[in-house]
């Protein structure tokens, strides 16, 4: 098969190559997928530069897929699916390439409304949004959430995924959000981003701020946040190191809390993409919007416009 590989980190222009290299040896309880469209995600750039932990070279990298069931488990054969997961792409091989293998128990099947390219775009987003606004912030309804980044993959999802359970939903972004992020206020990102929300909030600030994007937003989401608010940080964005006043952050009883989707392989993915599968056939959750799509040989410029940071996801078609 062809496929994306790299041997060492580095700039993708000068480390990635479409090598023909030997098809996915799959064992029992794994399954080969022929790979329809895959998504190209800010850490799939960041896992080929050097950028994160625990990959293990040489590697074909990419998280998010979407595509049809060639081998493994008879019952699945010819389904189409979708999949993510914390390990693909990392320490086993990735979605970059023509197929893929994965544990059959990871194998979900594709909402019959959305197209591939639609399907491939779904998983780190959605993924990352339920793990940091549901399992670690445990958004209520009735809550206020204030997202910051709510134009991007990632906050689109979170604030799709807290409009469903009951939440009132503040975008935080430089321009307005595209109709598929549902907001109820949409507050500019500014030095003014925090007393706008405490405004919206009657000067409480939110119960949960998520910010998607971390590090130069940092102290705009702390002063949004409320007494005993939950501040979600999945990312860092300019820089990585934050000064805070603690004394404030201890008088309201702030909590800050990382969420990070790398520790969730893609069977504990697939778990989570089976919860959102009934909400994607009804249309309460909408895929993120594609900004542009390539061919296997021209990855490279898919990785080049990922690196431009587009208003929308970039999708490599195999």
């Amino acid at each position: 098969m062809r496929a994306l590989r790299f041997t060492r980190f580095g700039p993708p222009e000068e480390v990635l190559t479409l090598a023909d290299v030997t098809d996915p040896d799959i064992g029992g309880g794994e399954a080969l997928v022929a790979v329809k469209a895959a998504s190209v995600n800010p850490s799939d750039l960041k896992n080929v530069t050097g950028d994160m932990e625990g990959t293990v070279l040489p590697r074909i990298p990419g998280r998010d897929f979407a595509g049809v069931v060639v081998g493994g488990p008879r019952d699945w054969i010819g389904a189409e699916v979708y999949g993510t997961g914390g390990d693909v792409g990392f320490s086993r091989d990735g979605t970059h390439a023509e197929l893929v293998g994965v544990p059959s128990a990871a194998l979900v099947r594709k909402p019959e409304r959305l197209s591939f390219a639609e399907a491939a775009v779904l998983g780190v987003p959605f993924v990352v949004g339920w793990l940091g606004a549901v399992e670690t912030a445990l958004l209520e309804k009735g809550e206020t959430i204030a997202v910051f980044g709510v134009g991007g993959g990632v906050g689109s999802a979170v604030a799709q995924i807290a409009r469903v359970r009951g939440a009132r939903v503040i975008g935080v972004d430089r321009t307005a959000p595209a109709d598929h992020a549902p907001v109820d206020h949409f507050v500019p990102l500014d030095d003014d981003t925090g007393a706008e929300v405490r405004r919206l909030t009657g000067g409480a600030g939110a119960d949960v701020v998520y910010d998607a994007v971390g590090g130069v937003t940092t102290p705009a989401a702390l002063d949004s946040l409320a007494r005993r608010g939950r501040l979600v940080v999945i990312s860092a964005i300019g820089t990585r190191t934050v000064t805070l006043d603690l004394i404030d952050f201890y008088h309201r009883e702030a909590r800050m809390l990382g969420s990070d989707s790398r520790r969730l392989d893609a069977v504990r993915c697939a778990e989570l993409l089976s919860r959102f599968t009934p909400y994607l056939e009804a249309g309460d959750f909408r895929p993120p919007r594609i900004a542009c799509d390539f061919s296997l040989p021209e990855a490279g410029d898919a990785y080049a416009a990922v690196a431009r940071r587009p208003r929308g996801r970039v999708v490599i078609r195999p």
